[in-house]
This record gives C-alpha cells, structure tokens and sequence, in this order.
C-alpha cells in the first residue's frame, strides 16, 4: 500500500494537499486487511477475520480476508469503488501512516508521497499559509493516535490467545469459480478449546471484555463461503 513514506514537515510539505477521493484502486492488489479488536463486529458481517502468523515479531496478527489469491481484492471494482458496507481503519487511514521514532518511544504521522491523494493544488492543505498544521493534520493525528491504541489493545488480545493455545491452523474447503480451493495459510480460535475452559478462566476473558471479539471472528468465518461465491472464473 505505502510506496513512499516520509514524515510530515512543514518545509518538505508545505504547499500540498490531500484530496478527499473514493477511488480504492490503490487497494485492489490487496488480498488482506490487517483489523483492530474494536472492528471485529463490523468487520465480521463482510468479510472472514482469521489470524496470520507473524514470524517477525513473534505474533499473530487479526486480519480481514478480501480475497482468496495474493494480489486480489475482491472488493475494489474496476471504477475503484468499493463495494462492501465497512471499509477496513487501515485502508481509510491511506495516504497516512504512524511511524515509530527509531530514537525514541514516539510515533510520528507520515505520508505516502506516491499516493496519487497528495496533490498541488486539489485537496484540502496540510499547512496554512503561516506554516502552521491545519485541521487536516489535527484529523490525522488524532485518528492515527486512536488507531494506535486500538492497535496495543488488540496485541494484548492476540497474545492472550496464543497464551492459553486457543489458535489452531484453518484448512477449510470451498468452490469458488467453478474450482475446489484449500483455504490453508491462517489461524481462528478454536471453539471446543473455549468451551472447555474453567469457569475461572471463562470469567476471565469475560473480564479482560474478549468475548464479543472471540465471537465476531469465529461467526465471520461463514463469510468464506462469501469469498467464494464473489471469485469469477478466469477469462478463457
């Protein structure tokens, strides 16, 4: 999604602006969508919320599935809209991004410059004639700063999940355009596990508030089936 990431300043982005736009083109080669605990409900009547290893941080991460193959959005039409009714934090945010400080245990709001959103003249400016940030910057940080949060939140859930062995691997079969695919690769909770607890640790996850993102997930996973039926057969 980020091609060109730099941070914000006023010397570097003086003159520009960001143009509101609802073309998601920029997003149709994306086959996934990393989700926030707080978007799981929302998120679950659309698309499948599964986990995706992540090898690199020693973490599993929620994701929502847009498609079935890397590359495909099954979301994003030919004209760039996007036909679901709950469009993922992490596609609305774009062009913006919250970058930790390499020095620091800061984050700083940043831009993709590759973004065809970033503009000239169209759009609404970042800095106002004295150099001052605008509304448009005060919008960014605060979402982004609300994302963050949502974002720790959500690590805590996923690592609690992996403490108490409630991931298990996905190896589900669907046919979608006229073909049998293995959905295999991604991680969902596994149900009897959950059923099985101790009133205790039941209680527990009922306190820490889990509850209805453990079961948004495990409800969204009917909407593989969904996937399957929006995949086309490949032109001849």
């Amino acid at each position: 999604m980020f091609e060109q990431v730099v941070p914000v300043n006023k010397e570097r982005h003086a003159n520009k602006k960001v143009k509101p736009s609802s073309d998601f083109r920029f997003a149709s080669g994306f086959h996934i969508a990393y989700v926030t605990t707080h978007e799981f409900a929302r998120a679950a009547a659309i698309y499948p919320v599964v986990f995706l290893e992540d090898k690199q941080n020693d973490s599993y991460r929620p994701v929502a599935l847009l498609g079935l193959d890397a590359g495909e959005n099954l979301f994003v039409d030919e004209q760039g809209q996007w036909s679901g009714s709950y469009i993922p934090a992490i596609i609305r945010r774009y062009p913006f991004a919250l970058v930790k400080a390499t020095d620091a245990d800061q984050y700083i709001v940043c831009v993709d410059e590759a973004s065809a959103l970033l503009d000239d003249s169209e759009g609404a400016a970042l800095f106002d004639e004295s150099g001052q940030p605008t509304q448009v910057i005060e919008n960014v940080k605060r979402y982004l700063g609300e994302l963050q949060q949502m974002d720790q939140i959500t690590s805590e859930f996923s690592s609690f999940l992996v403490q108490n062995n409630l991931l298990t691997p996905l190896n589900m079969r669907v046919n979608a355009a006229n073909q049998v695919r293995n959905i295999t690769g991604c991680y969902v909770i596994n149900e009897e596990r959950l059923n099985n607890f101790s009133d205790a640790k039941f209680l527990e996850v009922r306190q820490k508030g889990y509850l209805p993102a453990m079961y948004s997930h495990l409800i969204s996973l009917s909407q593989i089936e969904r996937l399957a039926s929006l995949k086309k057969p490949a032109a001849a």
